[in-house]
C-alpha cells in the first residue's frame, strides 16, 4: 500500500488543503479519520498517488450554534458528536446515531464528513442528518457551494463532491418547541454493528396534535440513504394517533417490498422496517414531551 502513495501532505488549515486539492485534483484523496480509506487501500479498491491529511485542521472540527443554526465541522469525530452538549438533549438522536457506530476506537477516529462522503447505504449519520434537512458546505479554492444533503448523495458511494472540493461543514436548524427527532437502528450485532436497517424521524406538531411537518429518512433500504417522500406527504396534515402510525408502517412495508423486490433481505426488512420506524417515531414524540415538561 505504501508503494502506491507517492506523496502525503499534512494540511494545517483549510486554505492549504484547498490549494493542494486544486493542485492534484483527481490524483488526491482526503484523509481524515482514515477508518474507511485505509481499509479500501489495503484491499486494493483505491490507490491514490496523493493523500491530503486534514485531521489536524481545527476549524473543520468545530461544532457550534449561531442563531439557532448548528454547524457541524466535517472532521468532527463520532466521539466529538456523542459528547457534545448540543447533542445531549433535544438532539440526542444524533448522539445516539454517533454512539451506534463501531467500537470506541473507531468512534475516536472516524469523522462525520467521511461518513457522508463515503455514502454507504448503511451510513449511520445520513438518516438523522437527512431528517434534519441538513445542508452541506462544499469548498474549493475558487468557490463555495451549499447543497441539500438529500441532493448531495446521488447513489451507492456516490456524491456530488468534485475532485477539487472539500466538505467543510454540515448545517441544520436546531429544534424548537413542538419538534422532535428520533433515531433507530437494527444492526447485525450489538457491538461493531453495521446497520441492516436504520431510520430517523423528524416530527413537528401543532396545538391540535396535527402533523404540521415530518421528515423520515432511511438507511440500508436501497442503494443509498434517502428521504421517504411519499410517506411524509401522506402524514402531513393528519392527526397524530396510533391509527395513522399503523397506516404509515404499512406504507413503509409496501415501499420496502417494491424497493427490495428480488433481494434475499426483502422478507426480513419488510417487517423490520415497521418496528424501526415505530422506535424512531416514539423517540421523536418523547423528545417533544420532555421539552414541553421542562
Amino acid at each position: 500500500m505504501r508503494d502506491l502513495v507517492q506523496n502525503v501532505y499534512q494540511a494545517k488549515d483549510t486554505e492549504t488543503a484547498l490549494n493542494l486539492l486544486n493542485q492534484h485534483q483527481s490524483e488526491a484523496k482526503i484523509l481524515a479519520g482514515g477508518t474507511d480509506l485505509i481499509i479500501q487501500m489495503r484491499e486494493g479498491n483505491v490507490s491514490p498517488p496523493v493523500l491530503i491529511d486534514i485531521s489536524s485542521i481545527h476549524e473543520t472540527r468545530e461544532i457550534k450554534e449561531q442563531s439557532n443554526t448548528i454547524e457541524l465541522g466535517s472532521t468532527a469525530t463520532f466521539t466529538d458528536i456523542e459528547k457534545h452538549i448540543l447533542f445531549n438533549h433535544c438532539l440526542s438522536a444524533i448522539a445516539k446515531a454517533a454512539r451506534s457506530i463501531g467500537s470506541p476506537q473507531i468512534r475516536n477516529r472516524a469523522t462525520v464528513g467521511g461518513n457522508l462522503c463515503n455514502a454507504s447505504p448503511a451510513a449511520d449519520m445520513l438518516p438523522p442528518l437527512l431528517a434534519m434537512d441538513a445542508m452541506v458546505v462544499l469548498k474549493s479554492k475558487h468557490q463555495t457551494r451549499v447543497l441539500p444533503l438529500s441532493e448531495f448523495v446521488t447513489g451507492k458511494e456516490q456524491t456530488l463532491l468534485q475532485v477539487d472540493e472539500l466538505l467543510e461543514k454540515i448545517r441544520f436548524q436546531n429544534l424548537t418547541s413542538n419538534e422532535g427527532l428520533g433515531f433507530s437502528k437494527l444492526g447485525i450485532r450489538n457491538a461493531l454493528a453495521i446497520a441492516r436497517l436504520s431510520m430517523a424521524v423528524y416530527l413537528e406538531w401543532d396545538e391540535n396534535h396535527m402533523c404540521k411537518n415530518v421528515r423520515i429518512a432511511s438507511g440500508a433500504l436501497g442503494l443509498n440513504a434517502q428521504r421517504e417522500w411519499d410517506v411524509e406527504r401522506f402524514m402531513k396534515g393528519k392527526h397524530l394517533n396510533n391509527s395513522l402510525f399503523a397506516e404509515v408502517a404499512a406504507l413503509l412495508e409496501e415501499s420496502t417490498m417494491k424497493r427490495l423486490a428480488g433481494r434475499n433481505t426483502m422478507n426480513f426488512k419488510r417487517y423490520a422496517v415497521q418496528g424501526v420506524f415505530k422506535q424512531a417515531l416514539d423517540e421523536a414524540l418523547e423528545g417533544m414531551d420532555r421539552r414541553k415538561d421542562s
